[in-house]
This record gives structure tokens, C-alpha cells and sequence, in this order.
């Protein structure tokens, strides 16, 4: 498709299950080519809330509830499109994972953010430390990393024969398909960057039983078809396909630049910074500077850091609505927005890493700590406080740029901002203001997005590179601009 009008070749409906850490969504992908610029038109036909819910012994993932909603979106799907539907994917956050034995889920999955990863750090670091742990797996130190989430399971990791991060357990319900997918599976910390392969040696290191790894697959393999229960409920047989299983993986599909010198911010819960390269940077800086080396779709290295992103404006203002009383209506976040770009004065830029941010809670009251700590002064107003978050995620992500160019050796001209922060032009100005670069902000459903043109690639709907793919995007979803002033 180089070099020719950036479009599909054959139409085709497809469905993407984009899951994130908040929400999840069902959304329709129609590919034509009579439909206009890109051929690509995005259709939202389920769309529900991702609640965490808290038990005795911790903080879990509400995956059933996930799972039943799924089913219920993808039958919305056949019934918007009766008979068009070619088929589904899913992508969804990562780390976080299933334990099975003979089929069967034992307990609900963790939470990441979850307490109990300290522990994990402290025994899988027992056994090889830090730097060592780096130069196998390429991993920013988190907390909350597969390894060290696994390494709490104790007894019940003896008793599992298989793991499936999230994704990988869904398509399972839906298939009966045991598979790992690569661009999630290099998330967990027992994938060799390398060579994409999972590091046994370094499994049975840290006491992780290797054969519970389930068989990897790229992005477009096949993972069967619904099981017949399934398919009565939804409808129809779909074939699922795997993609970029981790959201990011693609979303970055998504990021609508042709030439590679730009960098990428996936802005969600999370913001994703960093930069798409042929190959892993494993030295010691990079360590240190916290960057980490995630698989992406086409062999691609996604080389990137992550800061705290849009949680700190989403746990901020379900603080002020549980403080909020009745005759006080709490703001959304537009009102909030409109409010932060009215402040004119300076506000404290904090350190949106810092780790006091990662569990729920009261974060305003934790920026006051920190203002206070560090001698700086508090926000006074829910629109400081929101200007302060908007400034000082929009400087983390210039420092994060700088630091990825500076490490990977590649100069960057311009930053694509994609996901829910693209829409957020407070942020995305900030951002063009304090790295000195443009931003080109846009598609928002970038995840979606890659995750249909994946699937479309591997069932003829289009074709090319990443490039030819990026291309239909630019086209079908024009983005905005933001110059630094």
C-alpha cells in the first residue's frame, strides 16, 4: 500500500474490545473505501464502567462482571451490524492476570495498585537485584510488575498450571484458547526483550514455575473462534484475533505520524511517554532514569517511560464529590478545566511520580504534603490544584521526551499526544509550552483504533507497515496542532 492513497483495500466491519483501567468500551470499525478520507469510521455501541472492588484480602479486579459485559457489547455489535461483523480483538491495561488450574480461575485477580506488591519487590529483589533484573528484562522498576505481583501468590502459585494476563483469560473465556500475547507478556518482567521469547532461567530464578508461561503469539495471529455457548449469546461465530493486547501496544499503532522522529504520549489513566525504536536500550541510564522496554506490534521496541497520567484528575475529583454535599455540586472536568485555564498565575509544579500518588485517595491532600514538604506553596482553589496537575504532568512528559532522545540517541521534532489527554487542550498547550516542540494531539481512541487496524491487516482489509497504517489513521482522523508560544 506504500505509496498509494492511504485507505482500505476491501470493506469489512470489525469489533475492538478496548478495556481500560476505569471504563471499557465496544466499538464497530467500519473499513470502506467509499466512506471518505482514511475509509475508517468508528462506531461506540457498548460502553461501561471497570470498578475495582475491595475485599478482605485486598483490592481486585471485578473481571466477571467485565467479562458478562463484553458478551453483552459484542452482541450490541451483531445487532447493530447483523451479519457484517468479521470479527473481535481485546486489548486491555497490563500486568495484571489470571491463575488457572485445569481451566478453572483461582480467585479474582488482583488490582495492581493494590498494597501487596511491596512484598514482591523485596523477594524476587533477594534474588537478583535491581540492575541485574534491568539488564534481563528491560523494565522501569513498577512496583506492580507481573514478577513481583507473582511472587506474593505463595501456595496458590504452586497449585496454578497456567497465568493469562487479563486480555489473554478473555479471549480464553471466549475461545478456549491458551495463549500469551507478546506485547502484554513483555510487560510482565519475564520477557527477554531480545529476542521476545519468555526467560525461563530468570522465572525459575526468582521461583516462578516456567511451565505455567502459556505459548506466545504475535499481534493478528488467529485465537479461534467464540465457543458455541458464546456465539448463541452473542449471535454469531466470531473469529478473535490477537493484536496489541496491551492497550498502549496499540495505541501506538494509532499515533498518526509517518516519519520517525516523533515522540508519543498515550495519555489515559496512565501517560505512556517515550518512542518507538528497532531495538531495546538496556544500559544502565536507562535504568536509572526509570525507562522501560515494552514490546510493540511488528517487532518494534516501545521505549518509554510512565508517569502517574490522568489518575491524579480522576481520583481528584471523586475526592471532591465524596466531600461535596448537597447543595454543593461538584464540577466536572470540563468546568474544572475551564477553571485551571483562567488561573494566571504561577502554580507548583510537583513530582507526579512521586509515589504517594499510585493508591486511591485523597490526592489533593497528598499534593498539599508534598507543596508543603518541599516548600512550596499549597493551591488554594480546585482550579490551582488543577492547574498545578495539568502543568506538572505536562513537564513530566517534556522531561520524559528529552530524557528518551537523549538516551536512545535520536533527535525528536514533534510530540503526538493520543487517548483521552488529547482532548484535553489545557494539557496538550502546556505540554507544546514546556517542551519547546509541537504537539499534534489526536485520535483519542487511538487504543480502538490500532487495535482494528490490526485485526484488518491480518484478515486482508488493508495491508502495508506501520507506517501505511499510521497513514489511514492521519487520514481518517485528522489531528490538531499545538505550537509552543
Amino acid at each position: 500500500m506504500s505509496g498509494a492513497t492511504p485507505g482500505p483495500a476491501h470493506a469489512g466491519v470489525l469489533a475492538a474490545v478496548d478495556l481500560g483501567a476505569t471504563s471499557g468500551r465496544v466499538i464497530l470499525g467500519r473499513f470502506d473505501p467509499a466512506v471518505g478520507p482514511g475509509g475508517l469510521r468508528l462506531q461506540h455501541v457498548a460502553r461501561f464502567p471497570n470498578d475495582p472492588v475491595r475485599t478482605p484480602d485486598g483490592l481486585h479486579w471485578n473481571l466477571l462482571e467485565l467479562y458478562r459485559q463484553v458478551l453483552d457489547g459484542l452482541a450490541a455489535a451483531e445487532r447493530e451490524a447483523p451479519g457484517e461483523v468479521l470479527g473481535v480483538a481485546i486489548d486491555s491495561w497490563a500486568v495484571d492476570y489470571g491463575l488457572l488450574r485445569a481451566g478453572r480461575l483461582l480467585g479474582a485477580p488482583y488490582h495492581y495498585r493494590d498494597g501487596r506488591t511491596a512484598a514482591g519487590v523485596q523477594r524476587v529483589h533477594a534474588r537478583v537485584d535491581a540492575a541485574a533484573l534491568y539488564a534481563r528484562n528491560g523494565l522501569q522498576h513498577l512496583p506492580f510488575n507481573t514478577v513481583f505481583q507473582l511472587a506474593t501468590e505463595g501456595p496458590l502459585l504452586d497449585l496454578a498450571d497456567r497465568v493469562l494476563l487479563v486480555p489473554d483469560l478473555l479471549a480464553h473465556w471466549l475461545t478456549g484458547a491458551e495463549a500469551a500475547e507478546r506485547t502484554n507478556a513483555s510487560t510482565t518482567g519475564l520477557l527477554d526483550p531480545r529476542t521476545g521469547e519468555w526467560d525461563t532461567g530468570l522465572a525459575d530464578l526468582v521461583g516462578i514455575p516456567a511451565g505455567i508461561l502459556p505459548p506466545l503469539v504475535d499481534p493478528g495471529a488467529s485465537l479461534g473462534v467464540l465457543r458455541p455457548d458464546v456465539a448463541q449469546h452473542v449471535g454469531r461465530a466470531l473469529e478473535v484475533t490477537a493484536v496489541g493486547s496491551h492497550d498502549t501496544a496499540s495505541a501506538v499503532v494509532a499515533v498518526p505520524a509517518t516519519e520517525r522522529d516523533a515522540a508519543y504520549v498515550s495519555c489515559g489513566t496512565w501517560g505512556l511517554v517515550g518512542l518507538e525504536l528497532d531495538a531495546p536500550v538496556l544500559t544502565e541510564d536507562a535504568r536509572v532514569a526509570g525507562f522501560t522496554n515494552e514490546g510493540g506490534v511488528d517487532g518494534r521496541t516501545r521505549f518509554l517511560h510512565n508517569v502517574m497520567g490522568l489518575w491524579l484528575l480522576s481520583e481528584s475529583i471523586r475526592t471532591w464529590e465524596r466531600e461535596s454535599t448537597d447543595a454543593q455540586r461538584s464540577s466536572t472536568l470540563q468546568e474544572l478545566l475551564a477553571e485551571a485555564a483562567r488561573v494566571t498565575g504561577p502554580v507548583t509544579v510537583f513530582d507526579v511520580d512521586d509515589p504517594r500518588f499510585l493508591p486511591p485517595g485523597d490526592v489533593p491532600g497528598r499534593i498539599a504534603d508534598w507543596c508543603r514538604e518541599h516548600g512550596r506553596p499549597v493551591p488554594a482553589t480546585r482550579g490551582e490544584y488543577v492547574r498545578s496537575i495539568v502543568e506538572s504532568l505536562a513537564q513530566a512528559f517534556a522531561d520524559a521526551v528529552a530524557t528518551a532522545a537523549r538516551l536512545a540517541g535520536r533527535p525528536v521534532a514533534a510530540i503526538h499526544v493520543v487517548g483521552g489527554g488529547a482532548q484535553n487542550t489545557v494539557l496538550c498547550q502546556a505540554t507544546a509550552d514546556r517542551s519547546g516542540l509541537p504537539v499534534v494531539a489526536g485520535p483519542v481512541e487511538a487504543t480502538a483504533i490500532g487495535n482494528l487496524l490490526v485485526q484488518a491487516r491480518a484478515r486482508g482489509l488493508v495491508d502495508g507497515d506501520l507506517e501505511d497504517l499510521r497513514a489511514i489513521v492521519a487520514a481518517a482522523f485528522p489531528p490538531e496542532r499545538y505550537l509552543p508560544r
